[in-house]
């Protein structure tokens, strides 16, 4: 009987072992994905600005800019995520809300521009001024999300025990 529990016992640690290495390497490909892609849109990103520059920036090359600048931060906050699950083994929410916070600013921008095109426009229409209104509503939902989201991540800074930021597994003692 306790034979049998000892096998059972180490084929438990063995199937573990397994999942866990598999796991690992699935974060690695994923780590890597993450980071070709992020290197790529740094180049677009530097691409844009440089053109912006040349062509002395307008609204509309200063806001495509700022997008893919704006991209390329989620991109590194998710790879940051995936380093710090594979390091610690957990998965934690912080990163998800500063992504999520950082998509939202990215649509307040595109809205805000395009409402402003609307306003400028000759010929007020019907349909502008529901376009424009759907815009507002839209804006103030995202300000609703992005107030909740800067709430959860102080509350979460605050309910830590260390006042660490997420992810930092950095000693008290310098080590």
């Amino acid at each position: 009987m306790a034979e049998q529990d000892d096998e059972q016992g180490r084929l438990t640690r063995l199937a573990s072992g397994i999942f866990l290495h598999t796991e690992h390497a699935i974060y690695a490909a994923l780590g890597l994905l993450l980071a070709v892609t992020a290197l790529t849109a740094l180049i677009d990103a530097a691409g844009l600005t440089w053109e912006a520059l040349r062509a002395l920036g307008g609204a509309e090359k200063i806001l495509e800019v700022i997008d893919r600048l704006l991209f390329l931060l989620m991109l590194i906050e998710i790879l940051h995520t995936v380093r710090v699950s594979m390091r610690s083994g957990k998965l934690t929410c912080e990163p998800f809300l500063i992504v999520g916070l950082i998509a939202s600013i990215r649509r307040v921008l595109v809205i805000t521009l395009q409402s402003s095109e609307i306003t400028h426009a000759k010929d007020w229409s019907p349909e502008k001024q529901a376009l424009f209104n759907a815009s507002m509503i839209e804006l103030g939902v995202l300000a609703g999300l992005i107030i909740t989201m800067v709430l959860a991540i102080f509350l979460l800074h605050r309910a830590r025990d260390d006042g660490k930021p997420a992810g930092d597994e950095t000693t008290s003692t310098g080590r």
